[in-house]
């Protein structure tokens, strides 16, 4: 089995370190427009009170690096995504980010913008298809980011969890090619909801372990997904999200405010004995019974 990797995302004043032997690291996903009409507003008028008050608001609740997206219909998108990771360095210290576009234009604006003063971005995301590859991978190699592999191709996303280990071998083969190191490749297994299909979970869960197993890369996902579409979405979300740290997830993309969620997760990371002395756990239950 291959050794457990660790991957560094540092802003300019901040780090995040990533690897599934010390814990369960949260990408907080409330940064994004997407069904938020709210937020949509707000961004179309110029205003970023709702980014930064969400901000801070995850990393309170306990994120470790903020996922930044700025898909806004008719946006100047470039220039939007820059106004948001400046709304959030000052709302928020500067905290590490994922900057989440698949408009390159955006992205290179971004990178472009953040990667001073050794700063280190996530960047969300390359999938297998041979464009995403060619536009994106070069970019992430010279501003020195870290990256998401999502396990989807030409083709779409793979129904077994073996095709999905043959995306990722794409993935990492290429990434290393252009010199990107595999400690700063993150693979998304994509997890389908269960409500269209019942073995997405199982699916899901045995191609992390394949991954893992084979490259010990970290592994993250949009836990959400698993629950689309049906009832008690929250604790069937967090219910799969602890049994996911068990086959090798390590930064799920995930809402913090939720606090069954990170309950799970902090359960998980205890009895994976990731928690010396349980004191992660002993703190969060402290701080939920302040409120």
């Amino acid at each position: 089995m291959a050794k457990n990797l660790t991957t560094i995302v540092k802003s300019s004043k901040h780090e995040a370190r990533i690897c599934r032997d010390t814990g369960i690291a949260i990408i907080g996903e409330r940064i994004n427009p997407t069904g938020r009409n709210s937020l949509q507003a707000e961004l179309k008028a110029g205003k970023f009170d709702m980014v930064q008050k969400d901000a801070v608001a995850q990393l309170q609740a306990g994120a470790t690096i903020l996922d930044i997206n700025s898909g806004l219909p008719r946006a100047d998108e470039p220039t939007l995504l820059v106004q948001m990771i400046q709304a959030v360095q000052e709302a928020a210290d500067d905290p590490p980010i994922c900057i989440d576009t698949p408009n390159p234009k955006a992205l290179e604006a971004a990178l472009s913008y953040y990667c001073k003063d050794g700063a280190k971005p996530l960047v969300n995301s390359v999938t297998a298809e041979a464009e995403s590859l060619t536009n994106i991978l070069p970019m992430i190699k010279e501003y020195g980011a870290a990256v998401i592999g999502l396990c989807s191709s030409d083709s779409g996303i793979p129904e077994t969890a073996e095709d999905r280990l043959r995306n990722t071998d794409i993935i990492m083969d290429a990434a290393a090619k252009v010199g990107i190191p595999a400690e700063d490749v993150i693979i998304d297994c994509l997890v389908l909801t269960l409500g269209a299909k019942w073995e997405a979970g199982k699916i899901a869960l045995e191609a992390i372990a394949m991954i893992v197993e084979k490259y010990g890369v970290n592994i993250t996902m949009g836990a959400s997904n698993i629950s689309f579409g049906l009832p008690d979405r929250e604790n069937l979300t967090s219910f799969f999200m602890a049994i996911s740290a068990f086959a090798g997830l390590s930064c799920p993309i995930c809402n913090p405010m939720k606090t069954q969620e990170v309950i799970s997760l902090q359960a998980a990371n205890l009895i994976m004995a990731r928690d010396p002395h349980a004191m992660k756990w002993i703190k969060g239950f402290r701080a939920r019974q302040s409120g």
